[in-house]
């Protein structure tokens, strides 16, 4: 709300960076809590080791200046084993360890759970290019949506798009939506990563790997296959794009109807949500997915606790 009323009143519009630029040295901008929890874990470990760098540097310096052959040619010879600053250079180091292993552990604990997913998108790679699998949608013949993903050419790209990141068919999600990715490979290991997500992980032959994300806003995220799989390994770029819901209901009913029947589907379905009120202050409306055998008819929304 507070982002929404500083945004009116200022007229402030924000670009966000979600594809890598030249000589891009840190993060995208964030669109899911994954990258979020990332960023902030790397923010925390890079203040102790910007804390630990000044303190080497600064013995190490003191050393080299105040103990050496010049100043003191005999000074070693009367050294002896220091037990405090021994206890101190052992100890400190593994409470440093232990202060950044507790939030690692809990984000890559919450990065692995996978809890109650609403859509299920199957990515498996190919040499060279991805295939896409809702399995959660089934139509009269029985087909689930499914489409390949190839990169544009650069002779065939329009102004605006990006070179060696632009794909035919790219992946429609909606926005606020716990999505689960399992990720598998047809040929050679791949590996699936889109960095503005949080997404990494690798596609092996014959083994399902699977993920979780929540895209937050609205936008158009660039990944690619992050693991060597042949000489074609750059031409396997991810193109996620996040709408509204009731942008992805539109696309979604695309796939599964005939044209003429797009408007009629996608009304219907926006005029039940509107239809729904929730029943108190900490209630609220989530579209719910039927199961792997469901189709466009099986989509409801329920009211949810």
């Amino acid at each position: 709300m507070l982002k929404f009323l500083f945004d009116t009143i200022f007229m402030v519009k924000v670009a966000y960076n979600d594809a890598p630029q030249p000589w891009q040295l840190g993060f995208q901008d964030g669109g899911s809590p994954s990258i979020e929890g990332i960023v902030e874990l790397h923010d925390q470990v890079m203040f102790y080791l910007v804390i630990i760098l000044l303190g080497v540097g600064w013995m190490l310096g003191s050393t080299i200046l105040k103990f050496n052959s010049n100043r003191n040619q005999i000074v070693h010879k009367y050294h002896n084993h220091g037990t405090l600053i021994e206890l101190i250079w052992t100890i400190t180091p593994a409470l440093v360890l232990i202060a950044i292993a507790f939030p690692s552990f809990k984000l890559l604990y919450l990065l692995d759970e996978v809890i109650d997913p609403v859509i299920t998108v199957k990515a498996i790679g190919n040499q060279w290019f991805w295939t896409y699998e809702y399995s959660d949608y089934v139509n009269d013949t029985g087909e689930t949506i499914e489409f390949d993903s190839y990169m544009i050419p650069e002779t065939d790209l329009e102004p605006g798009q990006l070179r060696l990141l632009e794909v035919d068919n790219r992946v429609i999600l909606p926005v606020d939506t716990h999505i689960r990715f399992i990720v598998t490979a047809r040929d050679v290991i791949h590996s699936f990563a889109v960095p503005s997500l949080g997404l990494k992980l690798d596609a092996l032959p014959g083994r399902l790997n699977q993920t979780s994300a929540i895209i937050n806003r609205e936008g158009v995220f660039y990944g690619m296959c992050s693991e060597l799989c042949g000489v074609l390994h750059y031409g396997m770029p991810i193109v996620i794009e996040s709408v509204s819901l009731e942008s992805y209901l539109l696309w979604l009913s695309s796939q599964n109807s005939p044209p003429d029947q797009h408007e009629v589907i996608v009304g219907s379905l926006l005029a039940d949500m509107s239809a729904i009120k929730p029943a108190g202050p900490k209630r609220n409306t989530r579209l719910t997915i039927g199961q792997s055998k469901a189709n466009l008819d099986y989509i409801d929304l329920r009211n949810t606790g």
